[in-house]
């Protein structure tokens, strides 16, 4: 697996390393070894899937507090997403500063999340396929999010979301202050 740094500090792009031959390829996915070994959170509580019939979908932006604060690894394993993280951590030199990438099935690219980032993603073909390997349980008293269009984060998607849940299109303004209690 090769990590590369994200310009938010402990969020890395990561890319599979192929063995090809005239079969395909092998690569491993997941090892939680090569997470250590680069400072990354391997623990795994729950894997989860999302599956999105449309493109232009919007999910996002969700993140929990403290303490089910969680770590992701995200992949999209059909079509393709705009794939989004906000570090609220709020003592981090890169506080409220915003990254994406575009993952897909053919670049088969994995976002690493670590705590108290908020994630989102916008769907760019129909039918993506999301998967999630998140370090902690779901908790729904820690849960929070942040609006994908608010001022504060200036965020640059690719197109207006066409479809949105009615919670995720209602957080409200978010103020650098909200993010206090977040530790990383």
């Amino acid at each position: 697996m090769i990590f590369t740094e994200t310009p938010l500090s402990g969020a890395y792009v990561i890319e599979l390393e192929r063995v090809e031959d005239e079969r395909g390829f092998f690569a491993r996915s997941w090892c939680a070894e090569e997470f250590r070994r680069e400072g990354l959170d391997a623990k795994v509580a729950q894997a989860n899937v999302s599956i999105n019939k449309q493109s232009g979908t919007l999910r996002g932006l969700h993140y929990q507090t403290p303490p089910f604060a969680e770590s992701k690894v995200v992949s999209c394993i059909k079509g393709a997403v705009y794939d989004v993280i906000i570090d609220l951590r709020f003592d981090s030199a890169t506080f409220l500063r915003w990254f994406a990438v575009e993952l897909s099935a053919d670049n088969r690219k994995a976002l690493y999340v670590p705590k108290c980032f908020a994630h989102g993603f916008l769907t760019l073909q129909d039918n993506a396929e999301v998967t999630y390997l998140i370090s902690e349980f779901y908790s729904p008293q820690h849960a929070r999010g942040v609006r994908w269009n608010d001022d504060l984060f200036g965020i640059q998607w690719p197109m207006k979301p066409q479809v949105l849940s009615l919670k995720d299109g209602q957080f409200p303004d978010a103020r650098p202050e909200d993010f206090l209690d977040l530790n990383s």
